[in-house]
């Protein structure tokens, strides 16, 4: 009976234990989240700014008179609209040389917002990196 009994304060000792850990690496694993979600947000906040501004900065250094004398043809915009799609376009053909009506601003704006976009997207994924490897870290560290 006394042996059992010293088991039994031995194990409970260790489920305590245990359990003690198991918050101290969830504390540690919220604060890390806490760090890590600030700082992806604050660096996403900067790019889409600088996003914007140089959005904004289109006019300046693709003027009217770039419009004017660039013709974007029908085959450049479907070749950009398949690369956004990740598809293979159509083949190509005799109405793809025509002018598309899009002025040469106009993709400059929209080629601008793509890569703020992956700009943003690879923020995100630098903080989902930081987020994984601080928390296995943590998980490592309790065991």
């Amino acid at each position: 009976m006394n042996g059992a009994e010293q088991v039994q304060v031995r194990w409970d000792a260790a489920v305590r234990e245990q359990a003690l850990q198991a918050v101290t690496v969830r504390v540690r694993q919220a604060e890390a989240t806490v760090k890590v979600v600030t700082r992806y947000v604050d660096r996403v906040r900067v790019v889409r700014e600088k996003g914007e501004t140089i959005i904004k900065e289109v006019p300046v250094y693709v003027p009217m008179e770039a419009d004017a004398a660039c013709s974007v043809n029908r085959g450049f915009v479907r070749v950009h609209d398949a690369a956004a799609h990740n598809a293979m376009p159509e083949p190509a053909g005799d109405a793809d040389a025509g002018a598309a009506g899009i002025a040469l601003s106009a993709v400059a704006g929209t080629v601008a917002s793509n890569y703020q976009t992956c700009h943003e997207n690879a923020q995100q994924l630098r903080a989902l990196q930081a987020w994984v490897t601080q928390t296995t870290h943590e998980r490592r560290v309790s065991e």
